[in-house]
C-alpha cells in the first residue's frame, strides 16, 4: 500500500467528521487559526496524516522527528512563538517525556507553554506519566481530529 493511498483514504474517512465539526463551531475555530504548533513525530506517515488533519483547523505547524529537535527548535523560537506541542512519546535520540521535562526547565517565560502527548498509549499509568513529567494533556492515536479540536480550545483561550 502506497502513503499516499492511505493517506487519501483517511482524509476521506476523516472529512465527514471535520466538515460536522467545522460546520457546528466555526465561530470556536476562529481561536485556533494562525496559532502555532511544533508536532514532535518520528513516524513521517503520522506526520502526514496530523499535517493533513490539523490543516483543516488552519494552524501553522511545524515538525520535528525527536525530542531532542524539539527542544532545540523550541529553544530557537522567539519567546512566545509556539502555542502548544503536542508531542509523541515514542521517538528516538530524546522521548516526549524527557523533551518535555527539557523544555520544562529552561529558563524562558513560555516554557509553561501546553504541551499534549500524542501516543498509542492510552493506559491510565501512560496518562499519568505524561502528567508527571510535566505534559497537561494526553491524545490517543490514532488521531481523532474533534478530540484534538477540543483539546486545542481548551489550552489556546
Amino acid at each position: 500500500m502506497f502513503k499516499s493511498t492511505l493517506l487519501d483514504a483517511l482524509n476521506a474517512f476523516a472529512g465527514a467528521a471535520v466538515e460536522e465539526a467545522a460546520g457546528s463551531e466555526k465561530s470556536a475555530d476562529l481561536a485556533l487559526r494562525g496559532k502555532h504548533i511544533l508536532l514532535a513525530e518520528d513516524n513521517e506517515l503520522n506526520w502526514e496524516v496530523a499535517r493533513e488533519l490539523l490543516s483543516v483547523l488552519e494552524m501553522d505547524l511545524d515538525w520535528v522527528e525527536n525530542g531532542r529537535i524539539c527542544v532545540a527548535k523550541f529553544e530557537e523560537s522567539p519567546v512566545g512563538y509556539y502555542d502548544v506541542i503536542i508531542m509523541d512519546v515514542r521517538m528516538p535520540v530524546m522521548d516526549g517525556y524527557e523533551a518535555t521535562m527539557a523544555i520544562r526547565g529552561l529558563e524562558r517565560g513560555d516554557a509553561d507553554l501546553p504541551i499534549i502527548a500524542m501516543t498509542a498509549d492510552a493506559f491510565s499509568e501512560d496518562i499519568q506519566k505524561c502528567l508527571e513529567c510535566g505534559m497537561n494533556d494526553h491524545l490517543a492515536k490514532p488521531i481523532d481530529i474533534q478530540a484534538v479540536a477540543c483539546k486545542l480550545k481548551k489550552y489556546l483561550k
